[in-house]
């Protein structure tokens, strides 16, 4: 992995495409971590630059000022990765890592500070240095196509907790009826049973609820 590369104010500030008013302007008002002091020079690196671009960019698609402020503490604040992931990366799902612009973008003007910090609280949002990660692509590939139907983002991240209960509530089930007859070393060779059951199940609610008169 290569080494973030670092910079003088004057250089970050061209780079990002402003003025070095600009920048002390966004660093007074903590838009953007502070950088590493060696006496009297600050250096940033490219996490800085990241941040920078992300603010032009929401800037751009209309955010405010103070929008982007509670986006960036939300976001300094939340899980890492590490946390999210936990000892490794999902068996099955895929990570996806996001610029917050690119997330914005995902959810149509919908990732606002308190969406992102539900998200994060439910454990579908970390952070990577100058990058989110959201723990699944299935699950963002879902809600975005919920929210582009009209559904809002919050109500989605609502059900996904309720959703997430019954969901735990199911595995459980699975595995102590595995563990009743058969060893722990089972169970990764009998979990695609345990999904093909629920993904059954629920396709038949879903025939039962939409045949109600």
């Amino acid at each position: 992995m290569a080494e973030k590369r670092e910079y003088r104010m004057e250089e970050l500030a061209r780079l990002a495409g402003i003025t070095v008013r600009t920048l002390r302007f966004y660093r007074e008002r903590k838009l953007i971590p502070p950088p590493r002091r060696e006496g009297r020079i600050a250096w940033y690196d490219d996490d800085h630059l990241a941040r920078l671009r992300t603010i032009t960019a929401l800037l751009e698609r209309g955010h405010t000022l103070s929008g982007i402020a509670e986006l960036a503490e939300a976001f300094d604040h939340g899980r890492d990765v590490g946390d999210l992931l936990g000892v490794g990366a999902p068996t099955e799902e895929e990570p996806v890592h996001l610029t917050p612009e690119e997330l914005a973008d995902h959810f149509a003007g919908e990732a606002t500070p308190e969406n992102l910090a539900a998200a994060m609280e439910l454990g579908y949002l970390g952070a990577d240095g100058g990058e989110i990660v959201h723990i699944s692509r299935r699950l963002l590939d879902v809600s975005s196509a919920l929210v582009r139907e009209g559904i809002p983002l919050a109500e989605v991240l609502e059900a996904a907790k309720q959703v997430r209960t019954h969901a735990d509530a199911l595995a459980e089930l699975f595995t102590d009826l595995v563990l009743r007859h058969a060893s722990e070393t089972d169970l990764p060779r009998l979990r695609p049973l345990a999904r093909s059951v629920v993904e059954a199940e629920l396709s038949l609610a879903l025939d039962r609820k939409m045949r109600k008169p």
